[in-house]
């Protein structure tokens, strides 16, 4: 879509057609929604009635928390859209932007000239194969990429598959605040999303995974049940779709570009859902990789320079929100050190938003977890509590 935008000739395709769903944990954080506003999308979210959440819970057992997070370009406001209706959105606009859309075309192989990718192999359902040539192939064709894995991209920060996750709709749900609802080998997740409906999320050891998926409901319900309050909201309501979730869940950063080809979303990098980072941090990297591909075929700067900056800026915002996950993934409760700095967030509001501003882009994480701040709230907190 960006790159139509800027009056390039662009091919998409995608082997399903849609609407289609995937397997997601829905949430957008206001650094995603700002792409969304910035590429004149948000109101067309607005507009599908998909609910905006303006604060999170974070329920600790002994204690609970609720901030919102500071805004980014003036834009605070979090949504849990289905991806049957986002992915679609996304579709139409590139389609409306000038991008030609190949729906139900499964890509089977690139092709290369003295090592350098020159376009895509593949067919329409059903049809005969056929060579397409490009200037670049862009792989958003997530975590288990054709195109990272024809060229052999590199991957690094490779981390064990940490968690499994299950999740469904429920309608009837009372008001409550989007929460996460940590618990020793736990994580439970809820958050508005169309329809009226709601998305329950919980998340379990990668170890328990077949434990899981041979009984989901059992162990899903007793999982909420761990938490009365939350048990109370869900068992109010009604399932009205089946389970869905997933073991398949890598945690590694791979090199997003090379001769003829870049990775985008997914396929550049992935990591935990347990802070449902995935769609804001594609739609931002969305970005960066179509400035650096205009740089390049614009004459601005050599194309591979500007690919390099890409990958430097994805890794440079990725890789503290990755280790901020990584330590939430194993799903042990938060050391004594931790435990304290989130009791004394209970008489502290603003530091409270700027934590929550943690998970949402917002606020950078070595800023707000750096020893200065974390006395000052220590400090505070210690006042407060005579």
């Amino acid at each position: 879509m960006l790159l139509a935008r800027m009056g390039y000739k662009v091919l998409l395709v995608d082997r399903a057609t849609f609407p289609s769903d995937s397997i997601s944990t829905h949430f957008v954080w206001p650094t995603g929604v700002d792409c969304l506003n910035r590429w004149g999308l948000l109101d067309r979210l607005r507009a599908t009635g998909c609910p905006p959440v303006h604060r999170i819970g974070i329920d600790l057992g002994a204690f609970q928390l609720e901030g919102a997070p500071p805004p980014i370009n003036s834009v605070a406001e979090m949504y849990g859209p289905r991806r049957i209706v986002l992915d679609k959105m996304l579709l139409d606009a590139a389609a409306e932007a000038g991008a030609e859309v190949e729906e139900a075309f499964t890509v089977t192989g690139l092709t290369s000239t003295d090592g350098r990718i020159t376009g895509i192999r593949g067919h329409e359902r059903g049809g005969a194969e056929t060579e397409i040539r490009a200037k670049i192939v862009v792989g958003a064709d997530g975590r288990h990429s054709l195109v990272a894995a024809t060229v052999g991209a590199g991957e690094y920060n490779v981390r064990p598959v940490m968690t499994c996750c299950y999740y469904s709709y429920w309608k009837n749900l009372p008001p409550h605040v989007s929460t996460m609802r940590p618990r020793p080998g736990r994580l439970m997740v809820t958050t508005p999303t169309h329809d009226g409906l709601h998305i329950v999320i919980t998340l379990y050891p990668a170890a328990e995974f077949d434990a899981v998926k041979s009984d989901i409901d059992c162990h899903f319900m007793d999982t909420i049940d761990l938490v009365p309050e939350l048990s109370n909201i869900v068992r109010s309501g009604e399932r009205v779709e089946r389970y869905y979730g997933t073991g398949d869940i890598p945690n590694f950063f791979r090199k997003p570009y090379g001769d003829g080809w870049a990775l985008a979303g997914d396929a550049g990098y992935h990591k935990d859902p347990c802070t449902a980072q995935g769609i804001s941090d594609a739609f931002r990297a969305a970005e960066w990789l179509a400035d650096a591909i205009h740089a390049g075929f614009s004459g601005a700067r050599p194309l591979n320079e500007a690919l390099a900056e890409y990958h430097r800026i994805r890794d440079e915002h990725a890789m503290p929100v990755y280790e901020m996950t990584m330590g939430l993934a194993t799903l042990d409760p938060p050391p004594p050190e931790m435990q304290a700095l989130y009791a004394a967030l209970i008489h502290n509001p603003a530091e409270t938003d700027r934590l929550v501003g943690t998970f949402a882009g917002t606020v950078p994480i070595p800023e707000f977890f750096s020893p200065e701040n974390v006395g000052r709230i220590m400090s505070k907190g210690a006042a407060a509590a005579g």
